[in-house]
């Protein structure tokens, strides 16, 4: 009893998320395995190779090379555009919007089983149900549609439906879904990459910065208002609030800036262990 059982928690934030990567690599570096993972969005994106057996030091140099050959995964983008007539008259009449699933099968590393029960560690991911304005909660089942859903940004990922849903972004409800894997003595890491901040440029946003940073502004007012209810253990919010949702080909640089949380989560689990000794000695 002298190990406290670990829990991660992985937020949404678009190409902030990338941090989440290094904290799989400390979690990898003490030889802790989380008994559980919830992730919203990005944090699903990336919690689900994760909880498959994917090490995080695996996660990272599959994303740098993804992100080195830009025309590469520009081609991976069209591939998985939806672009299709019966989905323009379907409601969903975007051209440029992405399917979720295809471009996941794209850009996924190998070794990501197709259902939820064949993962290695267990694994929930959060979405919304646009039109039931809820919560959808996924720990069973098909593996790529809920993580899909979860990613399903609007205006630039397709919804996803779900026998009677419409499924979109989790970030909208629980953008950092550290009460899906809360329980008695058990460690909770949660990793925020939403709120904050950010610097002030010379100039004012464009229309979709405006867009996208007016959802992390309210991904980030319901973070701060679920951690003042009710706060996990550990809560890590890595260095990259001067990054933009879509900076993927920031990669390098985000994980430059985010190198500071290993420490700081080292320090803190040595806390919690020591902690967890002294109440056993």
């Amino acid at each position: 009893m002298s190990e406290p059982t670990i829990a991660l928690a992985l937020g949404a934030g678009g190409a902030r998320g990338l941090a989440h990567i290094l904290v799989l690599e400390t979690l990898d570096e003490l030889g802790l395995r989380p008994r559980a993972i919830a992730g919203a969005s990005m944090g699903a994106i990336l919690g689900a190779p994760y909880a498959a057996g994917i090490p995080g030091a695996a996660l990272r140099r599959h994303v740098l090379s993804l992100m080195k050959d830009r025309a590469r995964l520009m081609a991976m983008l069209i591939e998985a555009r939806v672009g299709r007539l019966v989905d323009v008259f379907a409601g969903f009449g975007n051209p440029l919007l992405v399917d979720g699933e295809r471009l996941l099968e794209r850009t996924w590393p190998e070794g990501v089983p197709q259902r939820f029960e064949d993962l290695a560690i267990p694994l929930t991911v959060c979405a919304t149900d646009y039109f039931g304005r809820s919560e959808a909660v996924f720990q069973g089942g098909p593996l790529r549609p809920a993580v899909a859903a979860s990613m399903a940004i609007p205006g630039l990922v397709k919804p996803v439906r779900m026998g009677e849903r419409t499924l979109i972004d989790g970030g909208a409800v629980n953008p950092l879904p550290f009460d899906h894997v809360a329980g008695e003595n058990v460690c909770v890491i949660a990793v925020d990459v939403a709120g904050g901040p950010v610097p002030n440029p010379s100039r004012g946003p464009n229309p979709f910065d405006l867009t996208i940073g007016t959802l992390q502004i309210m991904q980030g007012a319901i973070v701060a208002a679920k951690l003042a209810h009710a706060a996990p253990r550990i809560v890590l919010t890595p260095a990259v609030l001067p990054y933009r949702a879509l900076d993927f080909f920031e990669a390098k640089a985000i994980f430059a800036a985010a190198e500071p949380v290993k420490d700081t989560l080292k320090r803190e689990l040595d806390t919690v262990f020591n902690a967890a000794l002294e109440r056993s000695s």
